[in-house]
């Protein structure tokens, strides 16, 4: 195979990885909290033969769009987003994992949990319990959540941390990331909204255009490769007429 086809390949393998991530982006449009995320694409040298040198491309990372998603208000005084930087702390089987979606409810014990009934921890790395008659809840900036028993002293305050190495976290699924770095509390600045969820920041109609570019871009390869091959058929027929 020639170099302009292992060129092409190189650039066919990248469109693909960019695809599906421009497919799970579009997938996630209406997931609470999610972050779009895009390829970065890098440029590397091979040496085929001595004084010769191909660019190939390849994917060398996914990165994540850290801008805020549109706040949208709701009924629910348990839902809540995070202004600024920062992530809620959940409890897993396999220890605490991280996440922007903050669409919250109470379980059969009273517990604060997400939507995938996982317990919502507080800064003693506890879950959040609610008392028996408690039916109005009132949740503080800083996460401090108070009930109608007794409006003066909190019940728990809501964990919110973060991490110096946001990119580097792992997305596990669900709205869920894992990280070995050692979580840190969240910056002064950062605020709980009650009744507010953050959404998605994934544009769909721009999503959407960046699908049809990597299409086009891969059938425009495919016709290359295509040209390539019919021009070594052809060279080979010349030779083999000529012997």
């Amino acid at each position: 195979m020639e170099n302009p086809v292992y060129i092409s390949l190189s650039r066919m393998v990248a469109l693909q990885r960019q695809m599906d991530v421009v497919a799970n982006n579009v997938a996630n449009a209406t997931s609470t909290g999610f972050k779009r995320e895009h390829v970065m694409f890098s440029e590397y040298l091979q040496r085929p033969s001595m004084g010769e040198r191909v660019s190939m491309v390849r994917d060398r990372a996914t990165t994540r769009d850290m801008s805020p998603g549109p706040m949208s208000a709701t009924s629910n005084p348990l839902d809540l987003a995070i202004r600024g930087k920062g992530y809620f702390v959940v409890d897993t089987l396999n220890g605490p994992h991280y996440t922007r979606a903050g669409r919250f409810q109470l379980d059969p014990k009273g517990q604060i949990v997400d939507n995938n009934g996982l317990p919502v921890l507080g800064t003693d790395m506890k879950p959040i319990t609610l008392q028996n008659g408690a039916n109005e809840v009132r949740i503080q900036g800083d996460g401090s959540v108070f009930t109608n028993l007794d409006p003066k002293t909190p019940v728990g305050k809501i964990n919110v941390v973060t991490f110096d190495k946001e990119q580097q976290m792992s997305e596990v699924g669900s709205g869920l990331f894992l990280t070995d770095e050692k979580p840190q509390p969240a910056p002064k600045d950062t605020r709980l909204a009650q009744g507010v969820i953050e959404e998605s920041n994934v544009q769909p109609v721009v999503e959407m255009t960046n699908m049809m570019n990597v299409l086009r871009q891969y059938q425009g390869i495919e016709k290359i490769i295509d040209s390539e091959h019919k021009s070594q058929q052809n060279m080979i027929q010349k030779l083999g007429r000529q012997a």
